[in-house]
């Protein structure tokens, strides 16, 4: 239905998605009926409580106050009360209740308190690695292998075999880039051993233990805090400023244009510039005895703006990879874990083989990156800290997992993310000039409201309506809802959006 509408001239697309919403609010109630619910339905709330006449309420101001002794809390948007959270539904310290489509920054896959996790951490087996949290890399559990085999490996993407778990998300995309670089100086290298000046010279910062390798990256890309990773981010200035950075190559992101099908040639040929771009980037690096060894990309850009790029693009970059030797690693932080309606986003760009890296956290629970197996280290602790991770998260990914298979969530996920997205292009012909780009892949859905200012006030007015979202960009709304989301908080987020619009309006 969408497609046709958009297919059509503008003024009468508007007006036809008007009429279109206007049937489709009359014939969707706040909260449908639901028969076959699960254990995690039936525990958590029917709707939205607001108590408070703002958000965040006194009693979250009042430990605001109290932590800002100690730290800065310019970040806090309010405290949360997680043993009364449930499901889909988020409550705060002052008993709001809000429902939630940001999910703690996107890292819920199954919501809050879901009673499966419940249950996994209270059988008296799983609680030795919480008490005694194991350096994996030297004293993994005598169940480490079980354990990997029945999570992280068993939803490995295609082609990858190879797991090293780490602790968040800008760790692991950091020590995907070490690997990577390992491998292109042992291509390099070849067969003979260290060097002794290469082991003297690495400990000084210099060559040639040190090397003068590049690593690629895109803008409004954000791949992490730490240094490594801060060096690939180029979305936010607030966490870039202050801080040293390599000079290493940067091309552009295709910015598309919306609707896709009336701008098909226009992105083909941004898409196609944008590749010329990053070959000319490989070039100029390469001349200046800087190589690149290999290149980082998100298959949607999260906080720089929820943009997106066709399969098309992507094939064409990893070409590009292979022509020049490059390795090429997707920072599937955001993306993973089956919210795209596959459970690794890339997997839906039809590449000709896997990729090198595929970095994972947040909804995964655990840290770390899959890789190829040329990436392999070859000695030990060069991909290596304390911990490692947590093998404490693999019990409960490894129930995540059997929960996803077993209610077919990432179906859930295709269906309610196109639902979500039809309901946004809906608003967007209601409200032009306020809202618009309504884009999607699963229910990694986004809009653009008119300007950052508006888009603070749409976030503050539906907070205090009992909706949490996330931002993104310059000025977009970012939805990262759990994989328990269905239709009817579908409804209940439209509706009170539109209701707020009307007063931006």
């Amino acid at each position: 239905m969408a497609q046709v509408f958009l297919s059509r001239s503008r003024k009468p697309a508007n007006l036809i998605w008007y009429q279109a919403w206007l049937r489709w609010q009359s014939t969707s109630p706040l909260a449908q009926p639901v028969h076959d619910v699960s254990p995690a339905d039936r525990l958590e709330p029917r709707a939205p409580v607001v108590v408070t006449p703002e958000i965040p309420g006194p009693r979250s101001k009042e430990l605001a106050s109290r932590l800002g002794q100690y730290q800065n809390t310019d970040a806090v948007h309010f405290f949360v009360d997680y043993e009364r959270s449930q499901g889909n539904y988020v409550v705060d310290v002052d008993g709001n209740c809000l429902l939630d489509i940001f999910t703690q920054i996107a890292s819920l896959p199954l919501g809050y308190n879901h009673p499966r996790l419940v249950k996994a951490m209270q059988k008296p087996e799983n609680l030795a690695t919480v008490i005694n949290r194991p350096a994996l890399g030297s004293y993994p559990p005598v169940d480490y292998v079980e354990r990997l085999q029945n999570s992280l490996l068993s939803v490995a993407p295609p082609g990858l075999h190879q797991v090293q778990t780490m602790g968040c998300g800008s760790c692991s995309v950091e020590n995907g880039m070490k690997a990577i670089n390992m491998a292109y100086q042992r291509r390099i290298r070849g067969p003979r051993p260290y060097s002794d000046e290469e082991l003297q010279s690495c400990i000084v910062n210099r060559s040639p233990g040190s090397p003068k390798l590049s690593f690629l990256s895109f803008a409004n890309g954000f791949h992490g805090r730490t240094m490594g990773s801060l060096a690939l981010t180029h979305a936010k200035w607030y966490v870039k400023l202050d801080f040293p950075a390599p000079d290493w190559p940067i091309a552009e992101f295709p910015q598309l244009r919306y609707p896709l099908e009336e701008f098909t040639q226009e992105n083909q040929q941004e898409e196609q510039r944008c590749l010329e771009q990053v070959r000319d980037r490989i070039e100029q690096w390469a001349k200046r005895g800087e190589p690149v060894s290999g290149m980082c990309i998100e298959p949607i850009q999260g906080d720089g703006g929820d943009n997106h790029a066709s399969p098309a693009f992507f094939q064409g970059l990893q070409d590009i990879c292979d022509e020049t030797g490059l390795y090429m690693m997707f920072d599937e932080v955001q993306t993973g874990g089956g919210v795209s309606g596959k459970y690794w986003a890339h997997e839906h760009f039809n590449l000709r083989h896997a990729p090198h890296v595929v970095a994972f956290s947040k909804r995964m629970l655990s840290g770390g990156f899959y890789f190829a197996d040329e990436l392999r280290p070859t000695e030990g602790y060069r991909i290596f800290n304390t911990w490692t991770g947590d093998p404490s998260r693999l019990v409960l990914l490894e129930q995540v997992i059997k929960e996803v298979k077993e209610e077919g969530l990432m179906a859930n996920a295709t269906l309610v993310g196109r639902y979500m997205l039809d309901g946004l292009r809906m608003l967007q012909c209601e409200f032009p000039g306020l809202v618009r780009n309504a884009r999607g892949l699963g229910t990694l859905c986004a809009v653009d409201i008119r300007d950052a200012n508006t888009r603070a006030d749409l976030l503050r007015k539906m907070r205090n309506r009992g909706v949490n979202l996330g931002m993104c960009g310059v000025s977009g709304i970012r939805l990262r809802p759990s994989l328990l989301f269905k239709r009817r908080h579908v409804d209940i987020f439209l509706d009170r959006l539109r209701t707020t619009l009307a007063e931006l309006k």
